[in-house]
């Protein structure tokens, strides 16, 4: 099994339970996300991108492995569901016990 930080688990969790308020839970108010250049910001943003692209899209996460780079924790991840389909990178910042950035692609990358 892959060590998975906690508010990362938290965040995979809420996700595969369908958890809207979990998920939004999981990041600081001044959350950070870029989904291939596309840009959300706090709690609204947040929420926008997960009924659009997450548990809006019945998405399912499996982490296949992790590691630091920096600051930073990389998690791999199954993606499954009725949006994007497939295996890849999402860089995470964590502050305290909560996601204050996921990429999923760098911007403008």
């Amino acid at each position: 099994m892959t060590d998975v930080p906690a508010p990362i688990q938290r965040m995979i969790d809420a996700t595969n339970a369908g958890d809207t308020p979990a998920f939004i839970a999981c990041f600081t108010d001044d959350a950070y996300l870029v989904d291939w250049g596309r840009e959300f910001h706090g709690p609204s943003g947040v929420a926008s991108w997960n009924q659009t692209d997450n548990i809006g899209k019945r998405a399912h996460f499996e982490a296949t492995a992790t590691r630091t780079e920096g600051a930073d924790e990389i998690v791999t991840l199954v993606v499954s569901g009725g949006g994007y389909n497939g295996t890849g990178d999402i860089r995470f910042t964590i502050d305290g016990d909560l996601i204050s950035r996921m990429i999923i692609a760098e911007a403008g990358g």
